[in-house]
């Protein structure tokens, strides 16, 4: 049986994504990846180097993700599926280009681990992510934006004269263009994907990639790599070398042997053959394998303490198995970027399949009898060279051009094709996929200047280009305020600013306001930030309330401004107009997470602590709780110092006191480290 295309539907329990947050996303957010490493923490000088390669300054031009709930209803979801007579792979292009499934036929195995639900959760760099099967990471450190993102697919010539899907998309973060072929070979039990990452630009690109892969876990499923030591990551925000399987006393291998989240990038000598694996009781599960190219190879787990199975309960179904993923990446670690020249590409070849093992070497004491003898069943069922010759196979095909259209991505692609005039052979972005949220910037390229009228909520471009056509053109309230994001973005803040005062002068209200009330906190300027939230609040319900069909998107407006400007107000010591701000703002979702835990934190702030804890024991749930967000947690216990206070200072003795006295209930117990 030759490989086959084909579209079908896939219905499943799933909370809509809803709105995209309108306002600008101007901070990186909260990166639980972060790390300052010591001068003599002993990496190796190349990774050190890239360690530090081109943090991200925001997500910008990439729009906040957080309009979903946990409000699931089944749904038909596109999906397109690729099978031969050995494996059949399932594949979501409205979904990041996500491989939902990989179904092995003539042991009817599933090899992926298989969500039953689609919930999205805020582990996104943008916001909403959903775990299962296979993603595709580009852009920076994290789950990519385009997690919930449309790609464009479409069959193209494989190989061995048979098809391939053919997935690509412009990534906005770094500005890359970028494709993933999949093709199952005739009699193949491995499903094979080429990738490619190009540069077309004049200058050197930090490019960032990993492939995940989640598996299911069990109390003696195993991941194996060809290592004898790691880098473990854990969420103290701590790098260290240490050995595999064992450290600290316990074998790290088995997922559910550790207690809370940890990553572990095994440390693959150079030469080695890349592969990655889980293996259940019985020695059969999935395995990974690639060119040298996708150098790194790294296992994820939940961990079995008490935040770990929460988190995985928040994310799929309660009741279902978990998971673990096992994980291939260009660099050693994931806090690594690596530099794409000029017009340069990185290529390589993947495969992803069953393997067989024997299960007493492979759960044996003997970590290097367990590696060879899964080093000599992958040879055996998908020989090295095999890996090779496949991957020059498809390199040629790799600038072959779409055959049939199966979906549509974003038009972003043809947007930067219309301004450059590029040719991307095999990654056409055409401009029939332009469309309304790309017009403004069309007529910016066409004409020199933006659209009339003052600035709303919308799609923003930041990256240099776009910038020196927003200098060129005439001021005004729109052009300033753009400006003035393409600034921020560059690092240029003393810039962004002036041009978002200017924007101001213009007439442009709330945009421009709220940006300079994030410079001002970003500036460590609490007081003057509040004004501004304040002043934009203000500006927003004003426009809200015109009686037009513009107020309508500054209704969506008025409730994302005051989830930062809350905070910022009570950070300033205006706790009554806080307390106002809630009273008067009617969110479209009375029981929103957000705000109960924001009415919460006023209370709090008011003194009145016994109320406070009234809205937790009550329960709700933030459906945009960000991985490794510890503000549940944070403000349960500050209700319960004061609790403990009784109005008296809080001291080592009453934190102490009011740990013990009020645990943190575990419907809100998310933490993922240490305490």
């Amino acid at each position: 049986m030759a490989m086959s295309v084909r579209r079908t539907t896939l219905t499943l329990p799933a909370a809509p994504l809803g709105p995209d947050n309108p306002l600008p996303a101007l901070r990186a957010g909260q990166d639980p990846h972060h790390i300052e490493v010591p001068r003599d923490a002993g990496l190796p000088a190349d990774m050190a180097r890239q360690i530090g390669c081109a943090p991200l300054r925001s997500i910008l031009p990439a729009p906040l993700r957080d309009g979903y709930g946990r409000a699931r209803r089944s749904t038909d979801l596109d999906a397109l599926v690729i099978e031969n007579d050995r494996l059949r792979a399932t594949v979501l292009p409205g979904l990041g280009g996500r491989v939902y499934s990989l179904h092995h036929k003539p042991t009817d195995r599933e090899l992926l681990y298989r969500n039953p639900v689609f919930q999205p959760a805020a582990f996104a760099l943008n916001g909403a992510w959903f775990s299962g099967g296979i993603e595709w990471n580009i852009g920076a450190t994290g789950h990519t934006t385009l997690s919930c993102a449309p790609l464009h697919a479409a069959c193209v010539p494989a190989p061995d004269g048979g098809e391939m899907l053919r997935l690509w998309e412009w990534e906005r973060l770094r500005d890359l263009p970028f494709q993933v072929d999949l093709w199952l070979p005739e009699g193949s039990d491995f499903l094979h994907v080429g990738v490619r990452i190009r540069n077309p630009h004049h200058h050197t690109v930090p490019v960032y990639w990993w492939s995940n892969t989640a598996v299911p876990e069990g109390e003696r499923t195993r991941v194996l790599a060809p290592a004898d030591a790691a880098w473990h990551f854990g969420y103290e925000r701590t790098l260290r070398r240490v050995p595999v399987p064992e450290h600290d006393g316990t074998d790290r291998s088995y997922p559910l042997r550790s207690t809370y989240p940890a990553d572990y990038f095994y440390d693959v000598p150079d030469g080695a053959r890349r592969w990655v694996t889980s293996l259940d009781a019985d020695g059969r599960g999935l395995v990974q394998t690639s060119t040298d190219t996708l150098r790194g190879r790294k296992l994820f787990l939940w961990g079995a303490g008490r935040a770990g199975r929460r988190w995985q309960q928040w994310l799929t179904e309660p009741g279902t198995g978990g998971y673990a993923e096992i994980q291939a990446g260009l660099a050693r670690t994931q806090l690594e970027h690596l530099p794409l020249d000029a017009g340069g590409e990185f290529t390589w070849l993947e495969a992803y399949g069953p393997l067989d093992a024997d299960p007493a070497t492979v759960h044996g004491a003997d970590w290097g009898a367990a590696r060879e003898e899964v080093a000599a069943r992958l040879q055996a069922a998908l020989p090295r060279a095999d890996v090779e010759a496949a991957y020059a196979a498809w390199l040629p095909y790799a600038d072959q051009e779409p055959k049939e259209s199966l979906a549509t991505g974003s038009g972003w692609g043809a947007l930067e094709v219309a301004r450059t005039g590029l040719d991307l052979p095999g990654t056409p972005f055409g401009p029939a996929t332009l469309g309304a949220e790309q017009e403004p910037w069309l007529t910016l390229l066409r004409t020199g200047d933006l659209p009339a009228g003052g600035p709303v909520p919308g799609p923003v471009l930041t990256a240099p280009a776009w910038r020196d056509l927003l200098e060129s053109a005439p001021p005004g309230p729109s052009t300033d305020y753009h400006l003035g994001l393409a600034q921020w973005q560059a690092g240029d803040r003393a810039q962004a600013v002036r041009s978002w005062e200017r924007a101001l002068g213009h007439g442009a209200g709330c945009l421009p306001l709220y940006c300079l009330a994030v410079a001002e906190a970003t500036a460590g300027e609490p007081a003057r930030a509040a004004d501004r939230y304040a002043q934009a609040c203000a500006e927003a319900a004003r426009a809200a309330s015109a009686p037009d069909p513009a107020a309508r998107a500054w209704r969506v407006v008025l409730p994302a401004l005051a989830r930062e400007a809350v905070p910022a107000l009570l950070a300033a010591g205006r706790t009554d107009e806080a307390a106002q701000l809630l009273a008067d703002l009617r969110p479209a979702d009375p029981a929103d997470g957000r705000f109960q835990l924001l009415t919460a934190q006023v209370l709090l702030a008011q003194g009145q602590p016994v109320a406070a804890r009234e809205i937790f024991e009550a329960g709700f749930e933030i459906a945009g709780l960000r991985e490794g967000d510890e503000v549940l947690c944070d403000t349960w216990y500050a209700i319960a110092e004061q609790l403990v206070a009784g109005g008296g200072p809080v001291t080592e003795e009453v934190r102490a006191a009011a740990r013990s006295a009020h645990p943190l209930p575990e419907r809100y117990e998310y933490r993922m480290r240490p305490v």
